[in-house]
């Protein structure tokens, strides 16, 4: 199984030229270091990557997106994975090129060393509300 910790440049240009309209919801899957690397030495991952994460809220929020929830990943009840997720952030934004314009804001860019340091991998999975099954 492969994660990673950002999206690849064509990655976000295919999400931002979807014709998917209206809000997304991405789906954070994520697993953190047990230690973090500079410059939050001393750190576990997760006390890094909360760094990360609450100043990434105040930027999604300035562009109309907002934290739907995020927990700890406490068992798997059903399917099987290589990867032991830790924690699962559900993040809305108003659209897909919202949520491009958000990531590439250099004010993500200043704080991912954060994300960088805490960080051992994440699955990002955009989700459209659909009709009741």
């Amino acid at each position: 199984m492969n994660i990673s910790q950002y999206p690849k440049p064509e990655q976000i240009a295919a999400l931002a030229g979807s014709s998917e309209t209206g809000p997304v919801v991405m789906v954070n899957l994520l697993k953190f270091k047990d230690r973090a690397d500079a410059p939050d030495t001393g750190m576990s991952g997760m006390e890094a990557y909360a760094k990360y994460a609450k100043s990434m809220v105040a930027i999604v929020e300035s562009g109309g997106g907002r934290m739907i929830w995020s927990g700890r990943v406490t068992g798997m009840v059903l399917g099987e994975s290589d990867v032991a997720f830790e924690m699962i952030a559900l993040i809305e934004y108003p659209s897909r090129q919202a949520f491009a314009q958000i990531v590439g804001d250099a004010r993500v860019q200043e704080i991912a060393v954060h994300r960088a340091a805490g960080l051992d991998g994440q699955w990002l999975i955009a989700a459209t509300t659909a009709d009741p099954l």
